[in-house]
């Protein structure tokens, strides 16, 4: 939203564009999401011990999520390219049925890095669907959210109703 009310992404004819950030002060920005997968438990047991017919799946959605933060650019049409200066992407196992993912984002810019941290927690959950599929096609993605960010003008933002208290 402008000072004025409406939205920073459309100009005065309606029109989409990417936000003009020249002129704002360059500070350190981090933002951390989180998602979870459901699956039935004997799926997540596979999971934890290694026992995936393609592979490491905690291992290939660290790796899927840390590079989609890198690409957020080139998939949500209106981000800015950024500089990341760090990218980590946690998985863990969340009760009996459930895979939490956690994407921390840093970088010294110009604009935060929000859609990068959830573009990490999502696509890395596509990653793990996508190589549990055969064994489990009744997964569900989900409570996909923003947990905080820091840096620029509002300094600290944290979700007051955060899904998930637990930690990896």
């Amino acid at each position: 939203m402008t000072e004025e009310g409406g939205l920073t992404h459309l100009d005065a004819m309606g029109r989409a564009r990417m936000v003009d950030v020249s002129e704002k002060a360059e500070t350190v920005r981090e933002a951390i999401a989180e998602g979870c997968v459901r699956m039935a438990p004997a799926t997540l047991s596979r999971i934890v011990n290694g026992e995936v017919p393609k592979g490491d799946v905690l291992a290939c959605a660290r790796i899927a999520g840390i590079m989609a933060a890198k690409e957020t650019s080139r998939l949500i049409p209106l981000c800015h390219s950024l500089p990341l200066s760090e990218a980590v992407v946690d998985l863990w196992a969340d009760g009996e049925s459930a895979l939490r993912i956690r994407a921390r984002v840093r970088m010294v810019g110009r604009t935060g890095v929000e859609m990068e941290a959830l573009t990490a927690v999502c696509v890395a959950a596509l990653t793990v669907y996508d190589m549990c599929k055969a064994v489990d096609r009744g997964m569900c993605i989900e409570q996909v959210v923003l947990m905080e960010k820091r840096g620029g003008r509002s300094e600290v933002w944290m979700r007051a109703d955060a899904p998930g208290n637990a930690s990896p």
